[in-house]
């Protein structure tokens, strides 16, 4: 056995030293400097537990090594005063320390010996286990030879057996002194091992103590009672009325909220933990029949709190089933059935009567919105598909939907329009501006905030995936119904779109644009009919709003990409329409069918159109007329996916010299156009002329002296416009004095509307849910920011700083992972399920009821604790403010389990040993029973040095623990 021992330490050794020399060294030294100092009380739990691994291999066994330490403040002391050789090891002194029994958070070695720093060797794999008795000799054998070869003085335990069942054993070397660390672990307790009594008897036959009488026993008990049956009055949160959500009294601005709140209890349990900290035998009594230990009697009282597990929170079930949409591939037909679409296609298919429908007269646009006009097409194919019971929706919540989404469809007085958007954005320095601009979602009162909202109500409450898609085609046919009719589209900003906001925003306000032109359009040729010439596309030939005839139709060449086109043949790419006779040929009077041929002196006698106002003290250099601002066509509005597709464009063009020219005339339409404009404005105009008004920096004037001797401001053209071919001068050469109301339009409002309704129309539910989700998450974070403004909770604040931080990080992408999404909603719901567990505690004990102010602060102080902390010491015991609520919640529980009427309360009044029977009987019998038994007694000898000697033992339902700590004298036995 001996020279098994000495090969397996040689192994040892051999792997420290060659393998893990880091090891070897750290085992060489881990001695403790402040062998002096005594732990401050708690600071297991406060303190910072950092730990070291590594593997080894041992007789062909994976180990993990695992230094465990508690990081300690450096002293001034440490390294000056010298260590004396005879003082015991600081891991055996820690074994008599009073200041940190029973740590709520610790390791279990901590919590049973009482260390700050050892070492744990266990079997690497979780599958792997030491079982065998000789395994476990043969290391422990080792361990004792490796402690003693290196002189560490750090506990070093060994795992053995099955993980789940935490048993180690282990050993501490130091001068002349080894403590042995055992353990025992049954599933069923022997009777005598129940109470004090018996593990008294056990520990004095363990420690052997040749002296008499024994010195005296340190004693340390903790009972804990646990208290599950809460009684259903305490838990505040009321289920959601939905009944209620589209009911008269409540209304649509209900869809408007997200609720809030766990469904269940958060809190399943309070651990009540009463303990006696400094005991000595003789002064308590505790067997098998009779015990002193009245929990409302001890000293202290600590409570911890357990969470449920998971519980189910409205809000974050919102977010949850709402995000599950971006993972189905279903298309919005798919789902609802046969397309309205085509419904609505056969039944205007006859063809006989085609030509009635070009000779009859346009419809009369509609002035007035109602919840019937916008409940229209697609709610009468789906019943004539489906029938009128399977439809997704019903008429009163699709009404209340739209109702909500579209208030200006209730007003009776027509619409213009003025009222119908919003022109306002938040505050540049508000909490809310800064949330959408980092969620790149939509403001918090735009149509695309509410529209996710109701989407993700409607998804929970009322049909799903189904609800979800027939709400979104009534939205498509609303917008489509907006645009025909020259109805703007409320809760967007005024102005082009906003490429802070998501796409789906994006997009609905540029079919705001879109209308607003087009309405603007319509209203200018009913108040000036002799001004009607409108340049358009083909595709405005059949529109009710846009009555054009082909009678003068000239086409030029539509081959874009061609690098040589002229100025001339780019500017007319498109067919233009003009709408009578008269009109073109006063175009041809005015000399802008001439093209280059005419030169200034022959536009000089042009007739000015299209004037805005003059320009302050400016004239034309040449001829001396006042200088006119034209009207000009606004910049056309792009989406970010335009813009994108536009830069796609520009970069495949390549870095040539054609491409870098045919670029720049793609990049230079709006400046055509504003040159056509000026040149109608003020005839007989120059290029320096429209440069002093456009890029007055351009235009480069100085004084200068004159034949006659006089001071005068001679200018001329910047360096950068003489260059040749230059793209200014090949412009003002190929423009036209043309109004801006002749020419064509740089924004067709027409075109970019029908392509803004194609992608609503062909987004799928799961596109949609992906557009809107970041408006969801806005609104999530707005909603716990102000769900916690009501609790002031410090952790919770530091939480919604996180979620803000790494949402505004994931939603700035186009296509953010799926796992990110989750994370964010898992944060999101963590916080409700934080601020639930808030509230079920204050409605626990009262914080409301609480009449005198300092109470009430100093319960909701320990509620807080309870949420932030693991354990919270209760100020007073049983006879405090919060332990009679506490006492209260156990009474009123036991009285449920036992079925005992209120009436035998009075029965407390009684004699005192009655009375305490009463009390003891308050409680149920305890979850957990923790002793911590302690002395320092000679061992081996008589004459051996006195050294501590520690047993800890738990006793709960399923199992039974000894874990003991025994010091012998290896120099004096």
């Amino acid at each position: 056995m001996a020279a098994i021992t000495l090969c397996m330490d040689h192994v040892l050794s051999e792997l420290f030293t060659i393998t893990h020399p880091s090891w070897f060294g750290a085992l060489c030294t881990w001695k403790l400097l402040s062998w002096y100092f005594c732990l401050l009380v708690g600071v297991f739990t406060s303190g910072t537990w950092e730990e070291k691994s590594d593997e080894i291999s041992f007789a062909d066994f994976k180990f993990s090594v695992t230094h465990h330490y508690l990081v300690q403040e450096s002293t001034d002391k440490e390294g000056k005063d010298e260590v004396p050789e005879d003082v015991i090891p600081q891991s055996m002194q820690d074994l008599l320390c009073m200041n940190n029994d029973f740590p709520p958070r610790a390791h279990c070695l901590v919590r049973w010996y009482g260390l700050r720093e050892f070492v744990v060797i266990a079997p690497a794999a979780n599958s792997d286990a030491v079982l065998s008795e000789s395994k476990c000799n043969l290391l422990l054998s080792s361990v004792s030879i490796a402690l003693g070869n290196t002189g560490c003085q750090v506990p070093l335990f060994v795992q053995i057996h099955h993980k789940w069942r935490r048993m180690y054993v282990g050993e501490c070397q130091g001068p002349g002194v080894r403590t042995d660390f055992e353990m025992v672990h049954l599933r069923k307790v022997p009777n005598q091992y129940t109470h004090l009594s018996g593990l008294l008897d056990i520990f004095k036959s363990k420690i052997g103590c040749p002296l008499t009488p024994l010195p005296p026993v340190n004693i340390a008990i903790r009972f804990t009672y646990v208290l599950q049956d809460w009684q259903q009055y305490f838990w505040p949160q009321q289920p959601p009325d939905i009944d209620a959500l589209v009911g008269g009294e409540v209304g649509g601005l209900e869809f408007g909220k997200l609720p809030f709140g766990a469904c269940e209890d958060p809190i399943s349990e309070l651990h009540l933990a009463t303990t006696w900290p400094h005991l000595t035998e003789g002064i308590i009594v505790d067997n098998d029949v009779y015990s002193d230990l009245d929990p409302m009697q001890a000293p202290h009282w600590s409570v911890r709190v357990r969470k449920a597990d998971n519980p189910q929170c409205l809000l974050g079930d919102f977010v949850t089933e709402f995000f599950k949409i971006c993972r189905r591939k279903e298309s919005t037909d798919e789902i609802l059935g046969r397309s309205t679409f085509e419904e609505e296609g056969r039944e205007i298919a006859d063809i006989t009567h085609a030509l009635s429908k070009l000779t009859e007269p346009a419809p009369v646009p509609i002035h007035k919105l109602s919840v019937s006009n916008m409940v229209h097409t697609a709610k009468k194919k789906i019943r004539k598909h489906r029938g009128v019971e399977e439809s997704p929706l019903n008429n009163d919540v699709l009404n209340t939907i739209l109702l909500f989404l579209f208030p200006d469809a209730a007003s009776e007085k027509p619409l213009d329009g003025t009222s119908s958007t919003d022109n306002s954005n938040p505050p540049l320095e508000s909490e809310e501006y800064n949330l959408y601009n980092q969620f790149k979602s939509a403001p918090s009162d735009s149509l695309t905030y509410k529209l996710a909202l109701c989407l993700c109500m409607i998804n929970f409450y009322h049909g799903g995936l189904k609800g979800v898609a027939h709400l979104w085609q009534e939205f498509v046919l609303e917008m489509r119904f907006r645009w025909e009719n020259n109805f703007l589209i409320p809760g967007l900003a005024s102005g082009p779109p906003d490429l802070r906001c998501c796409l789906l925003h994006q997009k609905l306000q540029m079919l705001n644009c879109c209308i607003e032109r087009k309405k603007a359009r319509d209203e200018g040729r009913k108040t000036s009919p002799s001004d009607n010439v409108t340049n358009t596309y083909s595709g405005d030939a059949g529109k009710s709003g846009d009555q054009l005839g082909p009678d003068n139709l000239r086409e030029t060449d539509k081959d874009k990409g061609e690098v040589g086109k002229s100025w001339d043949s780019w500017s007319d790419s498109e067919e233009e329409f003009f709408e009578c006779l008269s009109d073109t040929e006063e175009l041809k009077g005015n000399g802008q069918e001439s093209g280059k041929k005419g030169g200034p002196k022959e536009m000089a006698s042009l007739k000015p159109e299209g004037r805005l106002h003059q320009h302050g003290k400016l004239t034309l250099l040449h001829n001396g007329e006042p200088l006119y601002i034209p009207v000009t066509q606004e910049p056309a509005p792009m989406t970010e996916d335009l813009l994108e597709e536009q830069s796609e464009v520009l970069a495949k063009l390549g870095t040539s010299a054609e491409g870098a020219h045919l670029r720049a005339r793609m990049q230079s339409a709006c400046l055509l156009s504003d040159m056509e404009s000026f040149k109608a404005a003020n005839p007989g105009c120059f290029l320096e002329d429209f440069v002093r008004w456009y890029s007055p920096r351009d235009y480069i004037e100085e004084e200068v002296v004159d034949e006659k001797g006089n001071m005068i401001l001679k200018g001329e053209l910047s360096a950068r416009m003489k260059i040749p071919s230059n793209m200014w001068v090949e412009a003002w050469e190929t423009a036209k004095p043309i109004p801006a109301r002749r020419q064509r339009r740089l924004f067709d409002d027409t075109r970019e509307a029908e392509k803004v309704l194609h992608y609503l129309a062909v987004q799928k539910p799961a596109d949609l849910a992906r557009h809107l989700l970041p408006c969801v998450i806005h609104a999530a974070v707005l909603k716990v920011k102000e769900e916690e403004s009501l609790e002031n909770i410090s952790s919770v604040k530091k939480i919604i700083k996180q979620i803000i931080s790494h949402s505004s990080k994931v939603l700035h992408f186009p296509n953010p992972e799926d796992k990110k999404l989750e994370e964010i909603i898992h944060q999101i719901t963590n916080v409700e399920a934080i601020i639930a567990r808030a509230r079920s505690l204050k409605a626990k004990f009262g914080t409301e009821k609480c009449e005198q102010e300092e109470e009430k602060e100093d319960l909701e102080r320990f509620v807080s604790c309870l949420l932030e902390q693991p354990e919270v010491l209760v100020v007073g015991a049983g006879r405090g403010h919060a332990g009679r609520i506490i006492h209260k919640l156990f009474v009123n529980a036991q009285r449920a389990a036992t079925m005992t009427p209120a009436e035998e309360e009075l029965k407390r009044m009684g004699p005192p040993e009655e009375k305490r029977q009463n009390l003891a009987a308050d409680f149920p019998p305890p979850a957990g029973r923790e002793l911590i038994l302690r002395t320092a007694v000679p061992r081996p000898a008589p004459y051996s040095r006195a050294l501590p000697q520690r047993m800890y033992s738990v006793l709960t339902k399923e199992d039974f623990r000894l874990a003991g700590a025994f010091s012998s004298d290896t120099s004096f036995f």
